[in-house]
């Protein structure tokens, strides 16, 4: 198992020329600092966005192999486009894309947008491609695992009559855990060599903070922005230690700092929801049956 030196770097991320990667939203934030990174060491690196021109227009900033596709984690018929879709082999999936904090709304398919886009979106995709996956899954979570309950509303998913965006936030976040935790259980179990990590930036500053539904939040997010946060390249680096470092099934990353804040990457720990093995089990039966989406889909992928 390697640990992470204290100031570990892009520059410590192995060769990865013949590597090809998928990063989910993309366009900004850590998503194209983590294109950046993956794409200067060598890799093949797909953008999935929502937004193919927005795309477009991050990628042409790339020095690298890159190309741009479109991925609406919001919409399942678009998730089963991109897999379907999908040809060869896949060393690495990123799955970075997010929202956090915003006004109540819903997907396309009816789940409350944060759990949806999150979770649920990012679920049904890792499976419907994980028949052409070689190496690893990673899953940016975030330190709001630890808020918004800490547990999973089975009853009540959407959060009906009860939505907080904060709330519906952690619970996304907390997801995101269970779900790499399963997986790794079920890689395990059936014997697979691919690893599912997850990774948390700290804090760090991305379009995210912008568009959260209070105003009183996003004032004292820009504040933050210029007195506490990483920028996207050093929020990005928990993310690509979980992607190309020799780390075991399950692994959590995050900023070696006061309070997993900034820094650099590291093995960190995660609270006891996360590390539940039956609320994991249960998060996964659960989003079989609402996605339609089981583990894994190799007759699915391949008929494509």
């Amino acid at each position: 198992m390697t640990t992470a030196p204290s100031k570990w770097t892009v520059s410590d991320i192995p060769d990865q020329t013949g590597r090809t990667v998928v990063v989910t939203g993309a366009n900004s934030g850590l998503g194209i600092a983590t294109v950046e990174a993956l794409a200067g060491a060598g890799a093949h690196v797909v953008l999935a966005v929502r937004d193919p021109k927005r795309g477009e227009a991050a990628a042409a900033g790339v020095d690298g192999s890159v190309e741009v596709r479109r991925l609406d984690l919001a919409d399942l018929s678009s998730v089963r486009e991109f897999a379907w879709n999908w040809r060869g082999d896949l060393d690495l999936l990123i799955n970075n894309a997010g929202v956090m904090n915003i006004p109540e709304s819903a997907t396309k398919d009816g789940f409350e947008t944060q759990i949806g886009t999150n979770h649920l979106g990012h679920f049904a995709l890792t499976n419907l491609l994980l028949p052409r996956i070689t190496d690893r899954v990673v899953t940016v979570s975030s330190g709001a695992h630890r808020i918004g309950g800490p547990y999973i509303h089975f009853d009540n998913l959407n959060l009906t009559g009860e939505y907080t965006p904060m709330k519906a936030y952690g619970q996304s976040k907390l997801a995101n855990l269970l779900f790499t935790l399963e997986l790794q259980r079920r890689l395990t179990e059936s014997g697979s060599s691919v690893r599912a990590t997850a990774a948390h930036p700290g804090y760090a500053v991305t379009n995210l903070q912008s568009r959260d539904a209070s105003a009183v939040r996003r004032l004292l997010m820009r504040v933050g922005n210029r007195v506490m946060a990483q920028d996207n390249k050093a929020g990005a680096l928990p993310t690509l230690f979980a992607a190309v470092q020799d780390l075991p099934g399950a692994s959590y990353v995050g900023p070696d700092g006061l309070g997993e804040m900034r820094g650099a990457p590291t093995l960190v720990g995660r609270s006891a929801a996360a590390g539940d093995p039956a609320a994991a089990r249960r998060l996964w039966t659960l989003s079989e049956e609402l996605t339609g989406v089981t583990y894994p889909q190799p007759t699915t992928v391949d008929a494509a």
